[in-house]
């Protein structure tokens, strides 16, 4: 899985996650800056709180930081199995 598909795949798990329940096209912004995050960034509790900021500043909403450690979890999942196959 090469960079760019691993950032579609990723794009797509963050679209379907949908925390606010306001429908994917809603978060493109907050999907970007996340995806940024995960390039440079490997440990789940660190891109939580990344992701937690990155959606809490544009929604003036809070998401509690187990959801986003899960979410993160799959995306640095998705990251490493990129990163492992060849």
């Amino acid at each position: 899985m090469d960079n760019i598909k691993m950032n579609r795949t990723a794009v797509h798990l963050l679209a379907e996650w949908d925390p606010f329940h306001l429908g994917a096209e809603h978060y493109d912004t907050e999907t970007a800056d996340v995806v940024a995050a995960l390039q440079s960034i490997d440990d789940p509790t660190a891109l939580a709180k990344v992701i937690q900021e990155t959606y809490e500043h544009s929604f003036e909403q809070w998401i509690p930081i187990e959801d986003c450690v899960a979410i993160s979890y799959k995306l640095l999942a998705i990251k490493f199995e990129a990163k492992c196959i060849i």
